[in-house]
């Protein structure tokens, strides 16, 4: 259902079964796919692509322009995947010239209220957004992750894989996989062990990576000797195998 006093561009493309809600507007570049609702009094402007499914509540604004001064009005997008739960006051901008141009939303994510996901970033699938949770521009969040409220994580950052960020929290440097975070700045505090538990990981491979994680943070080495030691541990353990991959990519360095 299309509210009466929606506006939507002629140039926009709606799915089936699509639901706008009152005073909402929807610009000429939009894609909105099969049965997404919009709520009442949310924009939808850009190049903004938004998948199957999604629930986007009220007051939202997705594919504005970024705040970054370096934007010059390049056709940069953002794209959302589907079954999305998007709630009050959140806000998605498009990506930068500067990077890849796109700032991306998976799958099955629930992102409460006040969200901020600036340009650029790439966020994964099922990951939980607590409320006013803040990303600046091109952080990579991992799929199952989780950031509390009010915690907020510095540009270029990465966030890995099941990690967990404490509510309050200000990450300026990478969170490997499977840590939980904490603090300002925020400090690593062991494996999530709970969450992992509740996603199927078996005792064995919770034994795995807590060794893996005092390898890391209690073990004395440096971080290439540390490296070096799950390299060789990965093949018996392939659990590891995300930790490595992260550190690989890693360039401002992993919270200490």
């Amino acid at each position: 259902m299309i509210h009466q006093t929606a506006i939507i561009h002629a140039g926009a493309r709606l799915g089936a079964n699509v639901t706008v809600g009152a005073y909402s507007i929807i610009g000429e570049h939009v894609e909105i796919g099969d049965n997404t609702t919009i709520g009442p009094h949310v924009v939808v402007t850009g190049r903004t692509r938004i998948g199957c499914d999604n629930r986007i509540y009220q007051f939202a604004s997705l594919g504005e322009v970024p705040q970054d001064k370096k934007y010059g009005g390049e056709p940069t997008c953002l794209e959302i995947g589907d079954r999305n739960t998007i709630r009050e006051f959140c806000t998605f901008n498009i990506g930068t010239a500067q990077d890849v141009g796109i700032t991306r939303v998976g799958d099955d994510n629930w992102i409460m209220a006040y969200v901020h996901i600036a340009h650029d970033c790439q966020v994964g699938n099922r990951t939980i957004f607590a409320n006013n949770a803040q990303l600046a521009g091109h952080v990579h969040i991992g799929d199952w992750a989780i950031l509390g409220g009010f915690a907020g994580v510095h540009q270029f950052c990465r966030v890995g894989a099941h990690s967990m960020i404490a509510a309050g929290s200000v990450v300026i440097q990478d969170v490997p996989p499977y840590v939980m975070a904490a603090g300002n700045s925020a400090g690593p505090y062991g494996i999530n062990a709970e969450g992992l538990k509740r996603r199927g990981f078996s005792p064995e491979a919770l034994l795995t990576l807590k060794r893996a994680y005092r390898t890391i943070y209690k073990s004395g080495l440096m971080l290439e000797e540390a490296r070096a030691k799950l390299q060789d541990e990965v093949k018996a353990h392939p659990e590891i195998q995300p930790l490595l991959d992260f550190l690989a990519v890693s360039r401002r360095g992993i919270i200490r």
